[in-house]
């Protein structure tokens, strides 16, 4: 049985694909080097591959048409836009369009479109040319995907999350079957491993994330990819990397140390506040920081840089609940290391 919201996103993805949808934008839109589009009230900001971004100075957006791309787009998606309504959100299969109304956001009507294509953007030796990380820092979290501990990536919006949770991924073996969970489709595992073993949960009016994450156990998965834990899921969470279910996820915070205590606020009076967090400590292997950071290059253009600042171990051992910086600003710790080489198991173990 189709759902009403299943025949919307068909229409936009379908609207999507024309050019007079997106009309002066449309050039930027199928420019696979651009991630961003984002319009100010009063500009249109690119943001590319290269993590440059820069003011579109020769392009100027009529009020006809903010306004006329507003209402495809809410007809695309049957919702109103107006203040009572400020806030409008659609996507198609690679985009996700967010409208913020006048009436809220000062400037003038605020249009992000960000893009979300099926391939992975972040390669190994780029990643250490380009300052991204350390050598010793990617071996260390390819050693712990190939070891399946359970992963959580945090930073601030658009600080590169899901990227890093992709690349990742890739290094899953494709006998391992992995099911993703999202509401707005950018992990593209298909996609990108047609070869693996995977499904594809999407969240909608239907299924929440508590109820995709109980389904996922019924599934047989190995891995389960979060998109993002927000809210009051994350008790189901804990529960499915108890059952030695292994997993990634991601979520706002700004320092690895704070992701228990994030966990346990999204968690609300779910749970008993001390169980959960020994729960977190105990299923909850590695904790990631990416961070980004912008310049302005010689040619006054602005840059922007993604890179790993923080990891760290998280453990429960005779009672007690430890976090292990392995990673700070960017460096890995030479106090927790030492000369000790191998892998993470042999490095944690060696630890203590």
């Amino acid at each position: 049985m189709r759902c009403k919201g299943d025949d919307m996103s068909e229409r936009m993805i379908a609207l999507g694909k024309s050019g007079d949808f997106f009309g002066p934008l449309y050039p930027y839109i199928i420019d696979d080097d651009v991630t961003d589009v984002d319009y100010n009230g009063r500009e249109v900001w690119i943001t590319d591959s290269d993590n440059c971004r820069h003011v579109c100075k020769d392009l100027i957006l009529s009020q006809d048409f903010v306004d006329q791309f507003t209402g495809r787009v809410a007809n695309g998606v049957s919702k109103a836009f107006n203040r009572q309504n400020p806030v409008l959100e659609a996507e198609t299969a690679s985009l996700r369009i967010t409208i913020v109304h006048e009436s809220v956001c000062l400037t003038g009507r605020s249009i992000c479109i960000r893009k979300s294509l099926p391939y992975v953007r972040l390669h190994a030796r780029q990643m250490i040319a380009e300052g991204y990380c350390k050598e010793e820092v990617l071996d260390l979290l390819l050693s712990c995907v190939a070891d399946h501990k359970n992963i959580v990536v945090v930073g601030e919006p658009g600080a590169g999350k899901t990227e890093l949770c992709k690349f990742l991924s890739g290094y899953i073996p494709e006998d391992e079957r992995v099911i993703t969970i999202e509401d707005t489709t950018e992990w593209h595992y298909p996609s990108m491993h047609p070869d693996h073993d995977c499904l594809e949960l999407r969240i909608n009016r239907q299924m929440d994330y508590t109820q995709a994450i109980k389904t996922c156990l019924r599934l047989n998965p190995k891995w389960i990819m979060l998109s993002e834990t927000r809210s009051k899921e994350v008790v189901y969470l804990m529960e499915c990397l108890s059952t030695g279910v292994h997993g990634m996820t991601t979520l706002h915070t700004s320092d690895v140390r704070k992701i228990p205590d994030r966990m346990l606020n999204m968690a609300g009076n779910e749970r008993d506040a001390g169980r959960m967090e020994n729960d977190i400590y105990s299923f909850i292997d590695v904790g990631i920081l990416v961070r980004r950071r912008g310049w302005k290059d010689s040619m006054e253009r602005y840059q922007i840089s993604r890179y790993i600042d923080q990891v760290c171990f998280f453990s429960r051992e005779d009672g007690k609940n430890q976090v292990q910086i392995v990673v700070e600003d960017g460096k890995v710790i030479s106090d927790a290391w030492g000369e000790r080489k191998g892998t993470y198991y042999e490095a944690k173990v060696a630890m203590g």
